[in-house]
């Protein structure tokens, strides 16, 4: 059985391949993504790392629109944005420039515009973020675009602990952190199971 570096050289021998990681949270998505990415280069095929997170309103944008409280919510992201990105991605030829992405940083909890070059030379972009399989409303033109999408699983215990964990590093107190969690984090997860069926493969998450 390959690797999941394995699979992704083998796809990105037959050209350019956009991979989708997709998974609940916490469950491992981007470190999963990231190896894949950096194993690739190692084997010399040019890689880059495309995340949805980049496309979170921003927390002024979600108070107005009175979803601050759910943020990570399918309707807290700009959906449409992210469509258009990876169209653009499955569109670029030899002789365009770079298309660029926007990156979540976790620190100021704000997406940086123009952040991450894709470009025309990277044979393998790898996709990564909770929604790649959902299928309602402008989210459901992800999947089309995507050569491949797999589906990270982790033990639902242990990936509620790496959340709270995740959330109390960056500030919350261990309390709030829970609350969020249960609150917040597992309304997504649950929406995001809903898609399993649609990955390609399940794959297993890596260690932290």
């Amino acid at each position: 059985m390959s690797t999941p570096v394995e699979r992704a050289l083998t796809l990105a021998a037959q050209g350019r391949v956009l991979l989708g990681i997709t998974g609940p949270p916490g469950a491992g998505k981007s470190t999963l993504a990231q190896a894949i990415v950096d194993g690739a280069t190692a084997a010399g095929v040019e890689s880059v790392l495309v995340p949805m997170d980049g496309f979170h309103l921003a927390n002024a944008e979600l108070e107005r629109l009175g979803r601050r409280e759910r943020k990570g919510a399918p309707d807290t992201f700009d959906a449409a944005g992210f469509v258009a990105l990876l169209e653009r991605i499955r569109r670029q030829g030899p002789a365009d420039g770079p298309v660029y992405a926007p990156l979540f940083q976790r620190a100021s909890e704000a997406a940086l515009a123009g952040a991450v070059p894709v470009p025309p030379t990277a044979r393998l972009v790898v996709v990564e973020g909770n929604y790649l399989l959902h299928d309602e409303g402008v989210w459901s033109g992800v999947l089309p675009l995507l050569d491949e999408c797999w589906y990270v699983d982790l033990d639902e215990s242990v990936r509620v602990e790496r959340l709270i964990a995740r959330h109390v590093a960056h500030g919350r107190s261990p309390q709030a952190a829970r609350e969020w969690v249960m609150r917040s984090d597992e309304a997504n997860a649950r929406l995001v199971a809903r898609g399993r069926d649609r990955a390609t493969l399940r794959v297993a998450a890596m260690e932290d």
